[in-house]
């Protein structure tokens, strides 16, 4: 009796055209998942040369994480029953090492809608495309966490992404009752355009193990904050 072929996972990643999005992607399609990415352009970026590469597992979509009906018309197009939903989603405020007392308010605005506001947006309107037993998933960071502020570096970034933890949470006490993993995922420092030339670490060291840990999870309702190794991060 012929065995029946079992399909492929499938993964939703949002804001895949560069970066961690783009080696998320990757390291997906290396592990024969079906993956749908997001860009903000409509051809030529790096995500878009991996289509021919994927043997027809990659599709990419258009959209800006601000662009609110964008994020509408995707939610209304797109096929249920994805085991992942991933949301990468940073900008830093410019400079960089701004803080309250500088930034501008308009800056200080662009940074929260881009890095919380919008990325919880789209998890309330995509989470009904995750199957009952899948993942949710929020790229966070270590400067997120309130408890691990020593030094106050990058701080309107940080509090940003200690807005998007709280919203995170929120949502995860709204569905006590949802059996699927929620993760909010810290990579690290990682020489990225945002993370510059000088971090330690790169998508190469990082995703592999990103992946292994949302993996590692599958299953487990809740929500978690967790490094790129898998271990827990201070709220």
């Amino acid at each position: 009796m012929r065995a029946t072929p079992v399909s492929p996972k499938r993964a939703l990643i949002i804001g895949a055209s560069r970066g961690l999005g783009l080696a998320l992607v990757r390291e997906y399609l290396k592990r024969q998942w079906r993956v749908v990415a997001t860009a903000r352009a409509s051809s030529g970026t790096r995500l878009h040369e991996l289509v021919p590469q994927s043997g027809g597992r990659l599709e990419v979509a258009l959209l800006d994480i601000n662009d609110w009906p964008q994020l509408t018309l995707l939610s209304q197009r797109l096929a249920p029953d994805f085991d992942l939903l991933f949301v990468n989603a940073g900008v830093t405020s410019q400079p960089p090492v701004a803080t309250a007392g500088e930034v501008t308010k308009d800056e200080f605005a662009r940074v929260m809608v881009t890095n919380a506001l919008s990325p919880m947006r789209l998890v309330e309107l995509l989470c009904g495309l995750v199957s009952p037993t899948g993942t949710i998933a929020v790229m966070s960071s270590g400067l997120g966490s309130v408890a691990n502020n020593e030094n106050g570096t990058w701080e309107i970034y940080g509090s940003s992404k200690a807005a998007l933890n709280q919203l995170m949470r929120s949502f995860a006490a709204r569905h006590r009752a949802d059996r699927r993993t929620l993760l909010l995922i810290a990579p690290g420092w990682n020489r990225t355009d945002m993370g510059g030339p000088e971090a330690p670490l790169s998508a190469e060291d990082t995703i592999p193990k990103v992946v292994d840990t949302i993996l590692s999870r599958a299953g487990q309702p809740g929500l978690a904050y967790l490094d790129y190794k898998g271990e827990s991060v201070r709220w």
